[in-house]
């Protein structure tokens, strides 16, 4: 069975903006979704969130996609390089992805150790990176950097701030983005 995993942003959870809807969405198409509440969300750990995400999405295989959102991106990318050979999911989709701490010290602990990006991309068939121009807290150069060292494919939004309704001005809420469903059912065609 097609599985698809959403690994929420700092401060998110299951139920947090345009998560149930892509959640009802691949359903309907036949998936098994699963939005795990990551561990002191307000807090985000590496060492908490890696086991935490390594027991929701057990053995990875062609029919597991990943999705993660804002710190869910990089939580992903640390699940994906500590895989054996074998594992490799479907694919992965990136929503306001970033490759360093941003200057935020609540994330340093993700960036303890320099992101192999060699490892992630034997681990995963296809990657995407959903980014806006006006987010607040990801510049529009880490999606250069992930489309350079990941290969990612890019796709612009503009205007949609961080994906979320916190910095995204005037009461601005992301609850639906339909590109996330349509990338992953484009992977697994």
């Amino acid at each position: 069975m097609k599985r698809a995993i959403i690994a929420h942003c700092w401060g998110g959870g299951p139920d947090y903006i345009w998560y149930p809807y892509v959640k009802n969405e691949l359903e309907k198409e036949g998936f098994e979704v699963i939005v795990p509440q990551l561990p002191e969300t307000e807090n985000p750990n590496l060492n908490t969130w890696l086991p935490a995400l390594k027991d929701v999405v057990g053995k990875i295989d062609k029919d597991t996609y990943l999705i993660g959102h804002s710190a869910g991106c990089i939580a992903i990318m640390r699940l994906l390089e500590s895989l054996q050979d074998e594992q490799k999911a479907g694919g992965v989709v990136f929503v306001a992805g970033f490759t360093n701490d941003l200057g935020f010290g609540e994330l340093k602990s993700f960036f303890t150790t320099p992101i192999d990006y060699e490892k992630i991309k034997k681990h995963s068939g296809t990657f995407v990176d959903i980014f806006s121009d006006n987010d607040p807290y990801v510049p529009l150069s880490e999606s250069e950097v992930l489309k350079k060292k990941l290969g990612v494919e890019m796709v612009f939004k503009p205007g949609m701030g961080h994906f979320s309704d916190v910095g995204d001005g005037g009461g601005f809420s992301c609850t639906e983005l339909p590109e996330v469903v349509d990338k992953i059912l484009e992977m697994v065609k």
